[in-house]
């Protein structure tokens, strides 16, 4: 007597798909909006993420107003070790570096550090 518990959730195909994304988005650096420039970051992401991907993935997930994208491909470095024996060789993965610029309803990034102000007076 085996029973489905929901039609929902039987795989079918054409059915509800939801996309979960486990691509890592990594920030390397970011700035503030200035007068003549709007905000941007820096983000390390998979190889195989497009500058689409990355826009929808900000956008919807983290609600970021995103203006443009642009991408660049990095091969990973090639390293050599010399032992006693023989030669050990490896390389270091692939990677994209995405720069992300903001639109103008974004002055901040909010990356900046909040120190509590330290009074010596209060003892």
């Amino acid at each position: 007597m085996w029973r489905t518990f929901s039609p929902m959730l039987r795989a079918k195909p054409g059915g509800f798909r939801m996309w979960m994304p486990n691509m890592p988005i990594t920030l390397i650096s970011a700035s503030d909006a200035t007068a003549t420039m709007p905000a941007k970051a820096v983000f390390r992401v998979l190889p195989k993420m497009t500058k689409h991907e990355i826009k929808e993935y900000l956008t919807k997930i983290y609600g970021l107003p995103v203006k443009k994208v642009n991408t660049m491909n990095y091969l990973g470095k090639r390293k050599r070790l010399q032992t006693e024996r023989k030669m050990v060789y490896w390389r270091y993965a692939d990677y994209k570096k995405a720069i992300v610029s903001f639109d103008s309803s974004m002055q901040s990034v909010g990356t900046a550090t909040n120190l509590p102000n330290l009074d010596d007076d209060e003892s």
